[in-house]
């Protein structure tokens, strides 16, 4: 997954969606947990990490860089894992990296398919899907344009501009415009929820570009100047 294997000690949490994860990457190893929980977040990321601390036979005070899915997704969710992540930070002073959940969806897509072209819908609710389009570039995902929350019918215009892509995330199956791309014979995507484990190499790639940031610096990403929107029943 790592292609030049740190050696540092690298620890990733996001709740920003339904699903709650977290993966640990110690001695070339990764380690990792991923729930699906909705509006169990705060309960369940702590000790999350300690199970992967205990599995790795490490505690906190061995880790070096953190990540966490800076978002978008839900309001809630993205609070909850910057306030985890601001606590192990200043407890531990160890620089961090926020990961796009948008980006960690098309990692987990690319490592499993070899399309070029892979697109990302997240439901946003209020009719609208967060969206991004990335491309493979030699052994890296570029983003095409940047990411937006978009109603679903300019989604599907992306989707006619691209070539042959693949797709991620749940606001395929959550509008009609979008769930006919969803391949036939199938219910939903295999990917549709973001991994903290696929979150890992865009961490690597921040050290090796130098791009590690103080807890200070970080900020989350909502796509919204609004950020209240309707709750679905189950769902954050």
């Amino acid at each position: 997954m790592l292609k030049h294997k740190p050696e540092q000690t690298l620890l990733v949490l996001d709740t920003a969606t339904e699903s709650c994860s977290v993966a640990l990457w110690h001695n070339q190893r990764v380690y990792s947990r991923f729930e699906i929980c909705p509006q169990q977040h705060s309960q369940r990321i702590l000790p999350m990490i300690q199970s992967v601390c205990d599995e790795a036979d490490i505690t906190l005070k061995d880790l070096d860089v953190l990540g966490f899915g800076r978002g978008p997704g839900s309001f809630t969710g993205v609070r909850i894992a910057i306030a985890t992540i601001q606590g192990l930070a200043f407890g531990l002073n160890v620089p961090v990296v926020g990961v796009s959940t948008l980006l960690a969806l098309a990692q987990e897509v690319s490592a499993n398919t070899d399309k070029d072209d892979i697109l990302v819908a997240i439901d946003a609710r209020m009719n609208e899907v967060y969206f991004a389009h990335y491309k493979r570039v030699g052994e890296v995902l570029e983003i095409q344009g940047q990411e937006c929350v978009v109603d679903p019918q300019i989604a599907q215009q992306h989707v006619r501009n691209a070539d042959d892509p693949e797709f991620a995330g749940t606001g395929w199956q959550a509008y009609e415009a979008l769930s006919t791309f969803i391949p036939e014979g199938t219910t939903e995507l295999s990917v549709t929820l973001p991994n903290a484990k696929f979150m890992l190499p865009e961490v690597e790639q921040a050290i090796i570009e130098q791009r590690l940031q103080s807890i200070m610096d970080v900020q989350p990403v909502y796509l919204r100047d609004t950020v209240t929107w309707k709750k679905l029943p189950g769902r954050e």
